[in-house]
C-alpha cells in the first residue's frame, strides 16, 4: 500500500485534473485554481503535479507538444488530438492485442502496458474548413 500525503494544494490540483474534461496543462489547472480563489506559487502546482503523477493518483500525457497535458482517468485508454487546434480527446478502444504481439515480436521487449496517440481533425476544425 502506498503511503499519500495530500496536503491541501495537492488536493485541489488534484480536484482540477480529476474533473477536467480537456486534459489541462499546469497553466490550465493554475489558472483554475485562481478562479476557485486559490493563490499557489506556480513551483506548488508543478511539484503537486509531479507528486500525483509519481503517486499514480494522475497520467501525465506527452503528446508532442511543448507543454505536458494531465489526464484524471486512470483507466487503459487512449487518446487523440487535433492537428489543427491541439484538442485533445479520450479513446475508449483497446489496443488491438495483435499489435502488442507484433510490437513484443519485432523489438524483444516484454510489453508492460501501450499508450496509443492519434492524429487527426476534430469535428469543429472540420467544420471550419468547409466554411
Amino acid at each position: 500500500m502506498r503511503t499519500l500525503n495530500l496536503t491541501s494544494q495537492r488536493q485541489a490540483v488534484y480536484d482540477v485534473v480529476r474533473e477536467a474534461h480537456d486534459h489541462p496543462t499546469a497553466a490550465d489547472v493554475m489558472n483554475r485554481l485562481m478562479e476557485r480563489g486559490y493563490n499557489l506559487a506556480y513551483g506548488t502546482v508543478y511539484n503537486s503535479l509531479r507528486y500525483l503523477t509519481d503517486k499514480e493518483l494522475i497520467r501525465e500525457l506527452k503528446l508532442g507538444e511543448a507543454a505536458s497535458r494531465y489526464d484524471g482517468r486512470m483507466d487503459d485508454h487512449q487518446h487523440i488530438i487535433c492537428q489543427v487546434c491541439g484538442r485533445v480527446d479520450e479513446v475508449m478502444s483497446e489496443v488491438p492485442h495483435d499489435w502488442i504481439d507484433t510490437v513484443a515480436h519485432e523489438t524483444g521487449y516484454n510489453i508492460a502496458h501501450a499508450h496509443v496517440v492519434f492524429g487527426g481533425v476534430c469535428k469543429e476544425c472540420q467544420s471550419k474548413r468547409i466554411r
